[in-house]
């Protein structure tokens, strides 16, 4: 009796770490389906503007040590609607992208000479993101 208790036992485990072992597999193959871009470029503008700010904190605010974000983060914002294909067609969201980088333009073409003026371009470019976010954001 004792061996066939043993016997059931091991199958037990067997079945539970091929069940596991399915699970993972099965969520993995759904994974796999999600398109990573959207999320790929917010965390890129995310890291642009967490660079902005750690310049603006560490009174590293010349033109030639925030150009380059502001440059990175135009250049990505060009790609938010084919990131979100869903949302293409919805004038909100198109508005909101379209104000994104015009504050963006206007931050390139004026770019910020001291911390006072980074800290401003950043509460616009965080005021045209809430637009989107508020609205869109899951």
């Amino acid at each position: 009796m004792a061996g066939t208790g043993a016997r059931y036992f091991f199958l037990f485990l067997v079945g539970l770490v091929v069940g596991v072992i399915a699970t993972v597999m099965g969520l993995r193959a759904l994974n796999a389906r999600k398109d990573p871009f959207p999320e790929a470029l917010m965390h890129v503008q995310q890291w642009h503007l967490g660079e902005l700010k750690k310049d603006v904190e560490a009174n590293r605010c010349n033109a030639t040590d925030t150009l380059p974000h502001l440059s990175a983060l135009r250049m990505t914002a060009d790609d938010i609607e084919q990131a979100f294909p869903d949302l293409r067609d919805d004038a909100r969201f198109t508005k909101a992208a379209g104000q994104l980088r015009a504050t963006l333009d206007t931050a390139r073409n004026n770019p910020p000479l001291n911390c006072a003026a980074v800290g401003t371009v950043l509460q616009d470019i965080g005021n045209a993101c809430k637009a989107c976010h508020q609205d869109f954001r899951n």
